[in-house]
This record gives C-alpha cells, sequence and structure tokens, in this order.
C-alpha cells in the first residue's frame, strides 16, 4: 500500500456535489472536463448515465470532495423510474446540487427538481451548458434571479475553469472534529480497541484513526490498548487520563475497570459529529416501551461479514432481549440501504455512521422524525443496558 493511500480523505468525511438534470443537459461532459478525466460514458444517445457514478476528487481551493453523475431526470426509458428514484436517494446525501440545463432550459422537471431541493433545504447552483451553441432565454435567466438561485453559463467543451471556484463558494464543508475543544495541550485520552473476530485484519477502523490524529492534533497524548489490557495501561500512567474512549461492544468491561475517569465510546462520538444527540438520547428510553412483537431496525453504515461476535446482529440483540425481557423482532439494513418510511418499527438503533457524512445522516433522522419512530445509537443502548453513565464532551 503506498503513502498517500494512508492520506486519503475518508468517503464520510468528503462534502458531496451531485450533477443532476434532463437527459443530455451535459452532466457527464461537466464531470469529465472539471476531473480531467473519463469519468462517466458520454454519448448523444438518451439515458447513457443510468447508476449513480461517484468520483473522489480535489477540488480546488476548496478541497476533496465526492462527484456524483446521475441518470437523466426526464429519463422515460423501461427503467427510468427506479433510474430517478436512486437520483433522488443520492440528493439526500449531497452537500451541493448542480442542476445542468441545456436545450431545455429550465424544464418543468427542472423545476419540479428545484422545489424539491428548496422543501429539503439543500444548496443548490444551476449551469447553464452548452454556452457555445446555445443562447438561453431571458425567461431562464430571470427564473433564477427571481428565485435568488446562483446560476453560471459554460460549456464543457470548452472552458470550466469558472466552475471550480463557483462551487467552492456555494459548497460547506463536512463537520470533522469528534472532540471539538474538549482536549487541551498534554491532556491524556485513551482508546480502548478490541482486537477480536470483528476487528480488520492489519488496520485499525476509521473512528480510531480519526480520534488519534486529534488527539496529536490537540497536542494531547494518545495512549491505545486492548480491554484486557487496560488495567495495566492505567497503572503506568504517572497521569490520570482526561478521557477514555471506549468500542461499544467493551464498554461494559471498560466501565468496570474505570470508575473516576471520563467515559465515551467512538460511536457515541461519531453520532454526535454525524447526528443529533438530543434526538438519539431521547430514542434510547423507548428500550422500556417495547413490547412483544415489536420490530426494531439496527442499522450499519458499512458493509462487512457477520461473524460470530457481530455487535449488530449477534450481541446487540441479544442484550435487548435480556434487558426488556420481551419478544422483539429484529431487522437489518447495511450501507445505503433504508426505508423510505420506517413507520412499522417501535425503534431503529444506529450505528456511528463513521461511513456517511452528516448529511445522509440527518436524513434519516428526518426521516424517524417525520414517521414518529424514536431513532437512536448503538453506544447509548449498550450504556443503557449496563446501566453506564457517558460523559457528554460536546
Amino acid at each position: 500500500m503506498t503513502y498517500t493511500k494512508f492520506c486519503q480523505t475518508p468517503r464520510g468525511l468528503r462534502p458531496v456535489i451531485t450533477f443532476v438534470g434532463c437527459c443530455n443537459s451535459g452532466k457527464s461532459s461537466l464531470i469529465n472536463a472539471l476531473t480531467k478525466q473519463k469519468v462517466s460514458i458520454v454519448s448523444e444517445v438518451s439515458g447513457t448515465t443510468t447508476d449513480a457514478v461517484m468520483k473522489a476528487f480535489e477540488l480546488v481551493p476548496f478541497g476533496p470532495v465526492i462527484l456524483y453523475d446521475t441518470a437523466g431526470l426526464d429519463d422515460t426509458s423501461p427503467l427510468g423510474e427506479k433510474r430517478i428514484k436512486a437520483t433522488m436517494k443520492i440528493l439526500e446525501k449531497s452537500n451541493l446540487v448542480v442542476l445542468v440545463c441545456a436545450e431545455k432550459g429550465v424544464s418543468q422537471t427542472d423545476k419540479d427538481v428545484i422545489t424539491f431541493l428548496q422543501q429539503k433545504k439543500k444548496n443548490f447552483i444551476v449551469v447553464f451548458n452548452k454556452n457555445d451553441s446555445l443562447n438561453f432565454s431571458q425567461k431562464d435567466i430571470l427564473f433564477c434571479e427571481k428565485n435568488n438561485i446562483p446560476f453560471i453559463k459554460l460549456s464543457a467543451k470548452q472552458d470550466v475553469s469558472s466552475l471550480y471556484q463557483f462551487l467552492g463558494d456555494y459548497i460547506k464543508p463536512e463537520p470533522s472534529n469528534l472532540f471539538e475543544t474538549y482536549l487541551n495541550k498534554e491532556d491524556i485520552v485513551v482508546l480502548v480497541a478490541p482486537i477480536d473476530e470483528s476487528a480488520p485484519k492489519g488496520r485499525l477502523i476509521l473512528p480510531q484513526v480519526q480520534a488519534i490524529r486529534e488527539i496529536l492534533d490537540a497536542h494531547a497524548t494518545a495512549f491505545i490498548a486492548q480491554p484486557s489490557e487496560l488495567k495495566n495501561l492505567l497503572k503506568c500512567l504517572n497521569k490520570k487520563p482526561r478521557l477514555i474512549v471506549s468500542d461499544s461492544q467493551a464498554l461494559k468491561q471498560v466501565a468496570q475497570s474505570v470508575s473516576d475517569i471520563p467515559l465515551t465510546t467512538f460511536s457515541v462520538l461519531m453520532a454526535s459529529l454525524k447526528g443529533d444527540l438530543t434526538v438519539f438520547n431521547k430514542g434510547a428510553e423507548q428500550l422500556d416501551e417495547l413490547q412483544d412483537g415489536d420490530r426494531v431496525l439496527i442499522c450499519e453504515s458499512c458493509s462487512h461479514k457477520i461473524c460470530s461476535d457481530d455487535i449488530a446482529q449477534v450481541k446487540l440483540p441479544k442484550a435487548i432481549l435480556k434487558y426488556t425481557n420481551r419478544k422483539i423482532i429484529f431487522e437489518y439494513t447495511h450501507g445505503s440501504d433504508f426505508p423510505d418510511n420506517p413507520a412499522k418499527y417501535k425503534l431503529l438503533i444506529h450505528c456511528g455512521a463513521c461511513m456517511f457524512n452528516r448529511e445522509e445522516m440527518m436524513s434519516r433522522i428526518q426521516k424517524c422524525l417525520k414517521a414518529n419512530v424514536p431513532i437512536t445509537n448503538f453506544g447509548l443502548v449498550i450504556s443503557k443496558l449496563n446501566h453506564i453513565h457517558l460523559t457528554d464532551i460536546r
């Protein structure tokens, strides 16, 4: 593995820029011109782009982002409806949406999407593409000006240099600091990372790596140990740690080893960064209200092989059944899979969402709030099940 791969910004910390528009408006051509690579297939045939195409990119002068090319919003092919639905799903996690207009100007389809984006309070801009061969109507320009929609005219075939700064002006960075201002210079933070069957071979997981880097940035000191070595590590320290951060599944064991040191979990740190701890804390109280036959959905942002000590599909359900003494029905989702309407569930329990950006996690929270379904977090559930107090550092 090369050094550059270690330095890549994780996908969950990259803002998402999604290009949408009608078929043949030039979305793919714009992305190819922007990245100076053939990211997407370009053709005069309507509906060439089917599934969304993702590209990690360094947007100068803004920084690392994710670009999405999407299917045409007016796709009338046999699979058009499914492709458009997939595009709308991408929009939910988008920090900035680029609506590309060409021959049709600002069509009714475009206006419908604009209404959707405004309702979702999404940042969006309009690019009038093919400016080398098209004269856009004053009506389209006035529509953007009247509705305070930022727009730019250009041609993917000629020069897109103005688009770099234009995108940078309207995209918001993803929040990235787990500890915010909690840490001081010379603080000691102990990280507890079990190396068990579910741990990735030969590497640490993203929240652990991110925590170490932030501790170093704060000029504090990070110590890391497995749960079985925690007591010995604490004995070796000549200074009391400011904080202990534990893997959720080791929380009970860690709590038994410490009583006077602030304690939290990687999952809760991530949840506070990506989501809403107030909503999650309230959702955890739903554990006391579960009844026989209730459905609980457990959501993970990544996909992985299910092992015998899996936290989501083995340990959590077992602990909840013991705590509630109820016959609960558990269901599971992984990666981008998530119900459009979670109303059939009495509770959703979500991982820390280290693979998602904040836009996607907040979209899931909003769906639950709209359906009046409580949602909470792995770490908060485990702390409640074991009556462990966690420190709120934010």
